[in-house]
Parts: structure tokens; C-alpha cells; sequence
């Protein structure tokens, strides 16, 4: 009997336009803190905030929502970033000395942030080397006329604005050296220009400081040296009192300087006043310093640094000096640099500041400082996502508004954490705004309980520390680390499980409680022989009543045994009902009746590496390796597919073997799949789990249902007896297997979805009961769709016979890292919607499936293969967006559907002289006609 192959015909031209209308991808905005900040600026005027990068990028804040970033071509660190003032206009100057000048355009009724110039300082032919011309330091005058550029070779440089032209007015060290004394001068250099600061009374004037202490008045219309402050100490900052009668220079022992400027004395030697506010022992550099005038009294001091070198050193601290008022911000990582938000209008005489803007290298801090104690101010955006380390997160989409408001500061994007928090969300909009913070660290008795006092007592000593931030790189201990996490937003429920084993059930409660929490302990192993645990201990949960606040409280601790991280759970409010699964095996649990309903060991005789948890000391490195090159020998046999013989699901595997004998003849695009050994180490890791309400038993009785998946494709169906709400607390929960499939190629399965009649998901727990969705088809036929590493099957339930199929390894040479079913809506029509399946691989790209079909819609590249943390970070959204790390602090949020986007739609209105992108755009236009005049 011949065989034809016919070639596929073309794209359907209809079908193409409505995945045009489904499908698009953007990435769309950034949340969270930026990664390595490594620069500041504020512009009073537009009250807009700019934070530069080590990467290159600049980032511009507003109001909330408000959000524009740009990226320089070059990844070379931005070193410092400065507004010119209220003109949407931003200089950075990066480390490999170029200088870039930015605009806020606007496109398409939004605002953008495009480079627009650049400059880079040459050098001074025969005198200085490329060093001496390297930019330490820019000071943008006010009127946005004139850039000056310090060096470290000592010159002042002059740049007009804003074209970023070198003017021909240099001031050189040779020149300024022929008005210092002799006796000053000791035939050294002045050294690097450390600050350049205009006169806040004469914008003509403006204070030069040098390395070696020397500080100068500068006119810059008589090119003449107005005053001289002979410093001996090393320079560190400036900074004019507001009147210009005086300045502060602070130094590298610590201490800083009050000088009077004074036209009857061009030549000061001392200062009026100097302090060494942490001596009389040897102290740190006070980095910055800001003086502040105040209407109520003494001015407000604030600098950076200035600890004690032995006691303190590796403090990052920030000092806040007012009278007998003195606070030292005591912060968990570097500080960047710092702002205040004051009064700038020249009519006024005092700077009276509202509050202080301190950029870290991990987080950003606003403290009030008109409010007595100086408190914090929670930050409507920037918060630190990875306060504590990340380490699982999910997306609830449609939160019912009954329940957003029962917890005013609770929503639903939780990130949880390595210190066994959760972490909640508001992820409506461009900005991440926190809301509510969730600790399951107070439910046991840890190694970290008693140093919370020990801080306490230290706090009262000399300096008066104070802790600021969120930000805690240390946890108390990993075990409480966060892996697994399910929410029902109908009924409050909240299941969150972690490193140690631990399965804690939550409810929502409006009142403060004080309860003892039910522990019930399930053994995975089901008392196998010649097993040992070699890994981590459980946590002791704390014996007898705990104090929880209003929020979420636990209602039950499930310990799973041996105590092995968690790697799958799920919930299901409407049954009381939790299924969790680690790498020994998975369990049911009845949380109403506090009661197991099963357990059941899915490891594999000679899976001895399951027997060693992530926080071992015992791994074996000569086992690993070993395993290692018996996979690779086993991958070099025959690639003929294996049979399993004397196996129970023989209808399963009779479906397999019609889908591979239509697949006999393997097409040159697809790649042989190699079978993966069933003794490979952690081959009983449980990967994924869920309920259904379908068809097992029968075709004709539905019931419910849980099914688990693990690490080498074996699938287990679990009918269950679930009594009515009314017999919940008299009748028990009972499971009976079902269905037991075997995979063929043993893959790890990543995901289980069952579908209706009409190929739809089914609903979530209460959303049918209470109105709130469709209900499912429960007359046709309903199907399983198992995804696992390598391809997609679809079995028609509840006979699990194949349906269809798609070998996605085979095809395109990937493996599935994460999938989700998500629901596309027409931006042509909002009555056309289509679910799909969402896959992305493990090089990063994502495709999109038609279900039950499976047949390919779109293809988009979205994260770097090399990229390994960003792919196994990814999140899905249930209307086609999606979330992944682009650094241990900041989320890159993305969307597949075309109607779906969140991103920033802001736009900042400005109004600013000689518009360079306007004028770029004009004289392009104008060489374009020049030359089509000349052509013709």
C-alpha cells in the first residue's frame, strides 16, 4: 500500500487576522528596584526622580505610574545623572567618560525618554594623559546654559548647553596655583577636582574643591580667584549655605568644616568652626554632606559616613544632626546617595526641608523630617521585592472586590521568600505597590527568636543607631524558605509550603487571634525499608498558643516525612481539601477534619539521592558524577523504545502505541527522543498536581478527582469521595486509584489540566456555585491534557485513550519549562475569546497552542537561554501576561495578548528652549531635500 505525503497548504488568510487580533507580544514595564543603582537626581520643578545603573540604563519616576527608561548603547556604569531643571532634560556621565544628554519626547501621545547627544572630553595635547582628563565631577548651572566638568588632573572644563560644546575658557591648576601662597604650595599638585558647587546668590561664581583641601572661589566672567580656603585636610564634599555667606566641606578623617566667605578676606586659613562628630578616634570619609537652613532654629545637617574605622567601619550609615537632635540611620546595604525635597524659590530665606531621599544599593528610603523622630515614609512604588531573597511566586488575576476590601492592605500578587514570608502585591497597574506582609517564621521555635532583644539593647548605645529599610539579606533560618504556594480568592484560603516539609493551611480573619495551631504529620515514605533521611531536620513548631494579627492566620500545619522541600501543592477551598508532593512522594489532607486522607511513595528503589535534602552536607560528589556517565551510556544504546511489560494501565499504553505507530516514519525536522531510565536520581519527584470534577470511573458519573505527576512521566488518577458540606464533620474524605499512566518516554511531567466538553478549563473552586463563571460541560466528553519536558498529550477520559498529540522536543529541539491555559480576548471583538495553552522552553522562547487541538498559533523569543534564573522564575497570568527575574529585585513584565497590556501610558508635558530632537528631526528633513534637489 503506498503512502502519499501531501505538502501543507497555505495560511488560511482569515485565521491569520484573528491571531493577529489575539496575539502580540511587549514587554511592557519593569516592577520593582532598580538593579545595581549606581547614580541619583531629582528635579524640584517637574518633581521627577532619575536613578542610573550599572547596566547603563537611567530610570525616571513620577506620580505612580509614571515611568520612562532609557538605555545608553554602551553597558558602561552611569556614574552621575543630572536634571537640567525643569526641562525634561537629563546629562549622565558614564564610567568611560562620555557625557549623554537625554530628552523626554513624546510619541504617540506618550513620553519617552531618547538620547540625544554625546560628548567625550579630549585630551590636553603634550600635558595631560587620558587620566587627567577623566571626569570626577559635573556641576549644571541653573540656568541650564553652562556643564562644568572637573577632572583629575585638576581642570575645569566648559560645556555649552545644550549642544555639549567645549567652550574655550578651561581653567587649568597652573593658573589657579599664581594666587596660592607660597608656604601652601610645597611643590605638590592640587589633586582631582572633588566638588564643584555655584554660588546660590551669584551664578557667576562658583566653589572648586580639591583633593588636597583647597578650596576656590571662582568668577567665571573675570576669570579671577575671589577667595581661598587652605584646607589641610583631604576633600570629600561641598555644600553653600543658602545665603552664600558661608559653606561646609566634609573629609576623610571624618569630620567636616564651617567656612565664612567674606570679600574682605580673599584668603582664609581656618574655618569657623570644625567637628569630628563619632571622634576623637580615627573615623571613616564623610562622603556627602548637606546643611540645610530651618525657620524654626539650627540648621539640618545630614552626611554620609564618618563611622568609627574600628568599631563601625562596615556600617552603612546616614547622620541626621538638628540641635540636640541626632539620629544615625543604620541601613542594611550601601548607601548611593541622598537628596532633600526643600524649598527652592530664591525669595525665600530658608530651605525648611520636607523630607530626605536616600538611594541604597538595595533599596530606597524617604524619611520625614518635618515630623518629630524623623519616621519613615512607606514609598508608593520602588519598594524591594527581594527584601528577603525570592523564591516562588504567583498571580491571582480578578480578585473578588468583597475580599480585597475585607483585607485593606492585602492583594494578590504574592512573592514568597527565603525568610518564610509572603509578600502581597498590587499588580493592577504599571507601579508594584506593596500591601500586606505575611511571617510563618512566628509559628516555630527557630535559632533567630532571641536576637531581635539583643538589637534592641544595642541600639541605646553610642551612636544612637537606628535600623531603617526593609531590605534583610540574612535569614533566620532556610528551612523557613517558602517553595509552594496556592490561594483560593473566594474563600480566603491561603496553603504555603516550604524547604522543611511544612504545609500550613491560612484563613482570613478580620480579628486578632490567639490559638494553638493543629500539627498533623504525614509519612510519604509509607514505612519503606532501607531508607534514611540524611538531609535537614523538620522545624519544631512552638507548643501552646500563639498571638496572630488580623490577616491571614494558620489554622493547621502539615509536616510532611522525611522533611524534603516541597515541590508541588494545590488547593481546593470547596472540598477542604490539599494535595502536596515532595521528592519522596505526595499526600491529601482534609484541613476541615485535621485529618490524611492519603499518602502514597513515588521513589524509586535505587533513588538514593531523594534520601539527601538541598541543605546536606552528605551529598555525594562521586555518586552524582557516576549517575551522570550511566546516563550517557544509556543514551548511547539502540534507540530502539523500550516495552514495559507486566504493567497495570495496559489500555494507556495501547494508546501510545497507536500514537507512535502513526508516527513511525520520523520527518527529517523532528529529533529522536532518547527513553530516560527509570532509576534515575529524584525520578519520584512529585512535579505537579490538581483537582477536577470529571469523568474516571465511568463515562456517565462525574465526581471529584486529584491527579499527581512526577519526575519520570508517571501520572496518578485519583477518584475521591467527598461528603456534602453538611456531613464535612461526619463523613471522611476517601481516595481510590483510578488511572495509573506511564509515559513512554518518562519525561517529567510538568503540568495536568482537565478539560469539559467544550475543550474549556474547568472553572476554579466556588466560580460555578456562586455565578461567577460558566458552567462546565459536563455532557461531552471531557480530557486530560498532560504536558510534560518533551511534548503535549491529550487523552479523551475516561478511557484515556489518545486523542492528539505534540512532540514539542522532537519538533524544535526545546523542553518545556513552564506552561499555563490562559484565555485570549479579540481586541476586534471583546465577545471573541479563545483559551490557549502557553508554553515557554527552556531556551527561553515562548509558543502558544490552540486547546484541545494543539496546534501551533505563535512563536516569540522572550528570555536569554543563557538566562537560566529568568526562565525558571516565569510566571504566567490567566489573560496572557506574564512576569520573569531580570535580576534578583526587578520583575520584566510582558503580554502575548494583543488587548492585555499593562505599561506605562504616562505623559510629561515640558517646555524647554532649543529642542534638540525637534531640531535633529528638521535638519534631517532639510539634507534629505538638499539632496534631492542636487540629485535632480
Amino acid at each position: 500500500m503506498m503512502k502519499f505525503r501531501f505538502r501543507r497548504q497555505g495560511n488560511d488568510p482569515h485565521r491569520e487576522k484573528i491571531k493577529q487580533d489575539l496575539f502580540a507580544f511587549n514587554k511592557t514595564v519593569e516592577h520593582g528596584f532598580p538593579n545595581q543603582p549606581s547614580a541619583l537626581a531629582y528635579d524640584p520643578k517637574l518633581q521627577l526622580m532619575a536613578i542610573g545603573t550599572k547596566s547603563g540604563a537611567i530610570k525616571i519616576y513620577g506620580a505612580p505610574g509614571v515611568e520612562m527608561t532609557g538605555l545608553h548603547k554602551d553597558t558602561a556604569a552611569v556614574t552621575q545623572i543630572h536634571f537640567l531643571y525643569g526641562q525634561g532634560r537629563i546629562l549622565s556621565l558614564l564610567d568611560d567618560n562620555t557625557i549623554h544628554l537625554w530628552e523626554i519626547v513624546q510619541r504617540e501621545n506618550r513620553s519617552h525618554l531618547v538620547e540625544v547627544h554625546s560628548f567625550n572630553l579630549p585630551g590636553r595635547p603634550g600635558i595631560e594623559s587620558t587620566s587627567a582628563t577623566r571626569v570626577t565631577v559635573m556641576l549644571l548651572k541653573l540656568s541650564c546654559d553652562l556643564l562644568a566638568l572637573g577632572t583629575e588632573g585638576g581642570g575645569v572644563h566648559f560645556l555649552e548647553l545644550p549642544t555639549l560644546t567645549l567652550l574655550n575658557k578651561s581653567l587649568f591648576q597652573d593658573e589657579i596655583m599664581q594666587s596660592i601662597p607660597e608656604e601652601y604650595k610645597c611643590g605638590k599638585s592640587l589633586g582631582p577636582v572633588e566638588s564643584l558647587q555655584q554660588h546660590p546668590q551669584d551664578s557667576d561664581k562658583i566653589l572648586i574643591g580639591y583633593s588636597r583641601g583647597l578650596v576656590v572661589l571662582w568668577d567665571l566672567n573675570s576669570r579671577h580667584v575671589d577667595n581661598l580656603f587652605l584646607g589641610k585636610q583631604q576633600l570629600e564634599s561641598l555644600v553653600w549655605e543658602r545665603s552664600g555667606n558661608s559653606f561646609v566641606s566634609s573629609h576623610s578623617d571624618g569630620g567636616y568644616m564651617l567656612w565664612a566667605v567674606s570679600s574682605s578676606n580673599p584668603c582664609t586659613h581656618d574655618p569657623i568652626s570644625s567637628t569630628i562628630p563619632y571622634g576623637p578616634f580615627p573615623c571613616k570619609a564623610v562622603n556627602k554632606i548637606l546643611w540645610r537652613t530651618t525657620e524654626s532654629g539650627s540648621p539640618l545637617v545630614l552626611f554620609s559616613g564618618g563611622m568609627p574605622r574600628a568599631s563601625y567601619g562596615d556600617r552603612h550609615c546616614l547622620t541626621i544632626l538638628q540641635d540636640s537632635s541626632h539620629v544615625t540611620l543604620d541601613f542594611t546595604s550601601r548607601v548611593i546617595d541622598f537628596f532633600t525635597i526643600h524649598c527652592t524659590d530664591k525669595d525665600k530665606e530658608f530651605d525648611d526641608p520636607s523630607a530626605l531621599v536616600v538611594l541604597l544599593e538595595e533599596e530606597l528610603v524617604v524619611i520625614d523630617l518635618q515630623m518629630a523622630g524623623w519616621p519613615t515614609v512607606p514609598a508608593p512604588y520602588l519598594a524591594p521585592l527581594h527584601s528577603s531573597a525570592i523564591t516562588c511566586s504567583c498571580h491571582i488575576s480578578n480578585v473578588p472586590p468583597r475580599l480585597w476590601e475585607r483585607v485593606i492592605s492585602c492583594a494578590f500578587s504574592p512573592s514568597v521568600h527565603e525568610d518564610g514570608t509572603v509578600r502581597f502585591w498590587d499588580a493592577s497597574g504599571v507601579s508594584l505597590k506593596p500591601l500586606y506582609k505575611l511571617s510563618t517564621a512566628n509559628i516555630f521555635q527557630t535559632d533567630g527568636d532571641h536576637n531581635d532583644s539583643l538589637t534592641q539593647a544595642g541600639e541605646e548605645e553610642w551612636p544612637p543607631f537606628r535600623k531603617v529599610g526593609c531590605f534583610d539579606p540574612y535569614s533566620d533560618d532556610p528551612r523557613l524558605a517558602i517553595q509552594k504556594i496556592s490561594v483560593c480568592k473566594y474563600s480566603g484560603k491561603l496553603v504555603v509550603a516550604g524547604t522543611a516539609g511544612q504545609v500550613i493551611v491560612l484563613v482570613l480573619s478580620d480579628e486578632k487571634s490567639d490559638h494553638m495551631i493543629d500539627v498533623a504529620t504525614v509519612d510519604l515514605l509509607q514505612d519503606r525499608e532501607g531508607f534514611t533521611w540524611k538531609g535537614h531536620d523538620r522545624l519544631p513548631p512552638k507548643s501552646g498558643s500563639v498571638v496572630f494579627a488580623p490577616g491571614f492566620q494558620p489554622v493547621v500545619l502539615v509536616q510532611c516525612m522525611p522533611p524534603a522541600a516541597v515541590t508541588a501543592v494545590t488547593l481546593h477551598a470547596e472540598w477542604n481539601l490539599i494535595a502536596f508532593g515532595t521528592s519522596h512522594g505526595f499526600g491529601l489532607f482534609d484541613y476541615h477534619r485535621r485529618s490524611p486522607v492519603l499518602a502514597r511513595c513515588t521513589l524509586h528503589p535505587n533513588d538514593s539521592l531523594a534520601m539527601e535534602g538541598p541543605l546536606s552536607r552528605v551529598k555525594s560528589l562521586k555518586k552524582s558524577l557516576r549517575q551522570s556517565f550511566r546516563r550517557i551510556r544509556k543514551s548511547r544504546v539502540s534507540g530502539k523504545k523500550r516495552v514495559v511489560v507486566n504493567s497495570p494501565t495496559s489500555k494507556v499504553q495501547e494508546a501510545n502505541a497507536q500514537l507512535a505507530e502513526h508516527d513511525a516514519e520520523v520527518t527529517p525536522v523532528q529529533r529522536r527522543i532518547e527513553p530516560r531510565s527509570a532509576d534515575d536520581s529524584l525520578s519520584g519527584v512529585v512535579r505537579c498536581l490538581c483537582f477536577a470534577d470529571t469523568f474516571l470511573r465511568d463515562g456517565t458519573h462525574h465526581g471529584p478527582t486529584m491527579w499527581a505527576g512526577t519526575n519520570s512521566g508517571s501520572v496518578y488518577a485519583y477518584a475521591l469521595d467527598v461528603p456534602s458540606q453538611e456531613k464535612f464533620s461526619e463523613q471522611s474524605v476517601e481516595a481510590l486509584l483510578g488511572k495509573e499512566i506511564q509515559l513512554m518516554h518518562r519525561a517529567p511531567v510538568v503540568s495536568i489540566a482537565v478539560l469539559d466538553g467544550r475543550g474549556n478549563p474547568l472553572p476554579e473552586p466556588y466560580e460555578v456555585s456562586r455565578d461567577l463563571a460558566k458552567a462546565p460541560d459536563m455532557q461531552g466528553s471531557h480530557s486530560v491534557l498532560i504536558v510534560s519536558e518533551e511534548q503535549f498529550k491529550v487523552f479523551m477520559l475516561p478511557k484515556v485513550s489518545a486523542k492528539t498529540k505534540f512532540k514539542l522536543t522532537a519538533h524544535e529541539g526545546c523542553r518545556v519549562r513552564k506552561v499555563a491555559l490562559s484565555n485570549f480576548t479579540s481586541v476586534s471583538s471583546e465577545e471573541y475569546s479563545e483559551n490557549a495553552l502557553v508554553c515557554l522552553t527552556n531556551l527561553g522562547d515562548i509558543h502558544v497552542f490552540s486547546v484541545p487541538a494543539l496546534r501551533p498559533q505563535v512563536r516569540y523569543d522572550c528570555i536569554r537561554k543563557e538566562d537560566i534564573s529568568g526562565i525558571a522564575s516565569c510566571v504566567f497570568t490567566k489573560t496572557g501576561q506574564g512576569f520573569y527575574l531580570i535580576s534578583p529585585s526587578e520583575y520584566e513584565r510582558f503580554s502575548l495578548s494583543a488587548r492585555v497590556i499593562t505599561e506605562p501610558l504616562c505623559r510629561v508635558d515640558v517646555e524647554r528652549p532649543h529642542d534638540l530632537s525637534a531640531h535633529r528631526i528638521y535638519t534631517k528633513i532639510n539634507r534629505l531635500l538638499k539632496k534631492i534637489k542636487w540629485e535632480n
